[in-house]
This record gives C-alpha cells, structure tokens and sequence, in this order.
C-alpha cells in the first residue's frame, strides 16, 4: 500500500491536471451517431513550412465516465504548441451500475469502448484531410495516457487480434510508432496490483469473462506488432505502478520485439500530461523521435 506521502503527492499532482483550463478545438467531426463518438482536431500552432506530423491521442480515466477528453485538452493544445497536429479522440466509457445504486461508474463498456476506438481510427483518415489539412498523416504517432495508454497500444495491435475479432484488420496501422504514458499494458500484472479498483477486469466484463477476453483486448498479448513503442513512465506513480510497464516490456522481448522504456525519476502518474511538468516536455520529444 503507498503511504501517506505518496497519496498526497499523487492527489497534488491530480489537482495540477485539472487545474488548467479546456481548450476549445480547432474542429470537431463525429465518426458515428452516439454524442461520445467524436473526435476533437487541433492544428499545429505556429507558421510551418512543411506539414505537421499527426498525434492521435487517447485520453485515460480507467474507461469511466467522469473522464472525458476535456481533461486531456491542455496536454494535446500543448502538443499543438510544439508542432503537432492532434486528433483528439472520444469514446463510450463506463456508466453507473443501477443495482450499486447508481453512483459507481464501472470501467468500460463491452464491446463499445473497443468498437469506438477502431471506428475512430478507421474513420480518422478521411476526416483529417477536411479537419487537419495541414497533418501529414504519413508521420502519425498514437499516444494514450493511462486507460488510453492501454486504448493506444491496442489500436497499433489490431492486426495481431484473434481472427473472430470484430477488429481485426488485414495488416499493421501505417505508424511511425507508440508513445504509451503510464499505460495499463498488462492486465494481469494489473489486475494483481488492483489498478484503477481491478478497472482491467470490469472492461473485461468482470472476472468471469476476464481469461476468456483477455486475448482481445491486453496489450501484453498482441506482441510483437512490428510498431516501434515507447512506453513512459514516472517511477512514483502509484495509480499505475511501474511493474506494469515493466511487465509489458518483458512480454514484448520474450515475444522479440524490444519496447522503449523510458523511466522518470521523482514522477508520479499526471506530470506525464501536465503542460507545466517537465515531464510533459519528455513525452513531446519522445513523440517528435518517432514522428520525424
């Protein structure tokens, strides 16, 4: 159990997060009917002289409800101010479960949780030409913190998904690579050490279904995908330990594939997505090493 620093310095760092402003997008596109299925554009602040390089982003939250892609609007504008273009993505998330009185959200919905995320990136190629024309999408990197860290590795993956899988595609994502901050990569580690209140077995559906979706849905076991990856992660962190990281790294080799992993020292869980952490600056360029 973390102690009493460390559950104030997470909560401090949480507070940061969330105490900076939204940031209204550039452009908003629905790639389907349901009021979460959007995606949020962000052009490249600045005069370039080339076409920016595409981030896809995937906000976290342990796929609940509470958290939406608002929160993670000051870390994408800040990726907007260093040159990006970004793609914002939205997806359906947990709802409260009536027969728990209604006010504790599980984490996730099966399948509509997956089923948004491969319809977004399915659709982002033509909505980014209208919404992004200054995007190179030639140059796209996925990045995803925490729940979206596991969302972001998962989409690269798609490829490597049991052939019954309504997600499955023929062939690799055309990406320059993953950057993964904080991601819950390895839901059985993650679930040993209780992440997000065991959030990897309620997307599952709960423990009864856990074993029996796990091949569809753990990044720990869609390896190797054949798209460089870089997972970033603070070594204070105490929403999601770095044991998860580390045992998602592990799986990647056995599977002969090598992960970056980059650990930082004195970080917890949220400097990774606060535009006022050095932190942040590391993500930026480890998403500029793979797209340029």
């Amino acid at each position: 159990m973390p102690d009493d620093a460390a559950v104030a310095r997470d909560a401090a760092e949480a507070e940061a997060v969330y105490s900076h402003p939204t940031v209204e997008p550039d452009a908003t596109a629905a790639y389907g009917e349901h009021p979460d299925q959007v995606i949020d554009f962000y052009a490249p602040r600045g005069d370039l002289a080339r076409p920016a390089p595409l981030v896809i982003a995937l906000h976290g939250g342990a796929w609940r409800t509470p958290y939406d892609r608002w929160h993670f609007t000051p870390f994408v504008d800040f990726l907007a101010r260093r040159g990006f273009a970004v793609a914002n993505v939205e997806y359906r998330r947990g709802s409260p479960i009536p027969a728990q009185g209604g006010t504790s959200p599980v984490a996730g919905r099966w399948p509509e949780t997956l089923d948004d995320v491969a319809a977004a990136f399915d659709a982002l190629p033509s909505l980014v030409r209208t919404a992004l024309p200054s995007a190179d999408a030639r140059r796209t990197v996925v990045t995803g913190h925490s729940a979206g860290g596991q969302l972001a590795l998962w989409a690269a993956a798609r490829h490597l998904l049991p052939a019954d899988a309504p997600w499955r595609t023929d062939r690799p994502a055309p990406l320059r690579g993953v950057v993964a901050l904080a991601p819950i990569a390895h839901f059985k580690v993650a679930e040993e050490l209780g992440v997000c209140g065991n959030a990897a077995s309620q997307l599952l559906g709960g423990p009864a279904k856990f074993e029996e979706r796990l091949p569809y849905a753990d990044p720990a076991a869609l390896l190797p995908t054949g798209i460089a990856t870089t997972v970033v992660q603070g070594r204070e962190d105490i929403g999601v330990p770095q044991a998860v990281a580390e045992a998602y790294a592990d799986a990647a080799a056995k599977a002969g594939e090598v992960v970056g992993l980059t650990l930082l020292e004195d970080v917890g869980h949220f400097p990774l997505i606060d535009p006022a952490a050095d932190a942040c600056a590391v993500v930026a360029e480890e998403i500029a090493q793979l797209a340029y």
